[in-house]
Formats: structure tokens, sequence, C-alpha cells
């Protein structure tokens, strides 16, 4: 690929978009949506990005399901629910059939997740009254769980329309 001066004027050679693009998954690994959107914004024309991306996944430096996974460990052993996994795999454009055969795969118990963003949040003594178990109930829905996750996990009356959207 032929190497362009830098913007900056620094006289140093622009690095070329598969060069760039592999320096970011050095670091973290990443989808192919997001290394898209970072290259554009940086500069490199659509075919030049799309080949360089082209090549990654070609030589398998680049791979949206390995992506997904580790995405999907990052964000359980952070205590987030599946409906915030789900949400964020989307945004890096996943598929969604994709999105739950790894979430089905996952062997994640969400209700013991749940429980334990419980009791690290609020300790391990229960609701003094309702307004406190809809705080809490409230809490675990923010951070992604499902109503029926809640609910079970809580004993508070949530509102299922959230589960009836996905």
């Amino acid at each position: 690929m032929k190497r362009r001066s830098a913007p900056d004027g620094s006289g140093k050679p622009k690095a070329s978009a598969y060069d760039r693009a592999l320096g970011m998954l050095a670091r973290r690994e990443r989808s192919r949506r997001e290394l898209d959107v970072k290259l554009r914004q940086d500069g490199y024309a659509g075919e030049e990005a799309g080949a360089a991306l082209d090549r990654l996944g070609a030589q398998h430096y680049q791979d949206d399901a390995r992506f997904a996974e580790v995405l999907l460990r990052s964000r359980v052993a952070q205590g987030y629910g599946p409906h915030r996994v789900q949400a964020e795999l989307k945004s890096h454009g996943l598929a969604d059939r994709r999105i739950r055969e790894l979430l089905e795969a996952s062997e994640v118990d969400w209700n013991a997740l749940a429980l334990a963003q419980l009791h690290r949040r609020y300790g391990r003594s229960g609701p003094a009254d309702a307004a406190e178990r809809a705080r809490r109930a409230q809490f675990l829905l923010r951070r992604g769980f499902p109503a029926a996750t809640v609910r079970s996990v809580t004993h508070a009356e949530v509102d299922d329309a959230a589960d009836e959207e996905t």
C-alpha cells in the first residue's frame, strides 16, 4: 500500500489503513464496524479501509465472533445483564441471531449474577420497605437484567414491557 504524508505536517508518512487497524487490534479486540468507523474518522477511503478489514479477517486478526465472546465475558464480569450485553453487541453490528446464539450458549446464571450485584450494591440485608425494593429493582433493570429475573431476585413487581420489546 502507498504511504502518504501525515496531515499534521510532520513529514512522517501516514500508516496504511491495514497498519492502523492492526495497531488498534494489538491493544484490544474490536468489531469490524468499530474498526471501519475509526479508519474512516482517520481519513482513510472506504475502499482502502474495506480491503484492510478483509485482509485482517482473512488472517484471523479480526473476528467478530471472537470479539463478541470477549465482550460478553467482560460485561458479565462487570455484572451487566443480558439486555445490556445484547444492546452493546447490536451496536457493534452483530446479527440478532448470532447474539441470541451467543447468549444461549454462554451458560451464565443470570439470576445468580443479579443477586450478586444486589449484594455488592446493597449488602445482604433485605429491603426495608416497598420503596427500597423498587429502588433495587430499578438498579437491576438499568444494568440490563430482564424483568422476570429482577422479580425473582427482588420479589418486586416490575413492568414486563421491556421484556416484550426484545
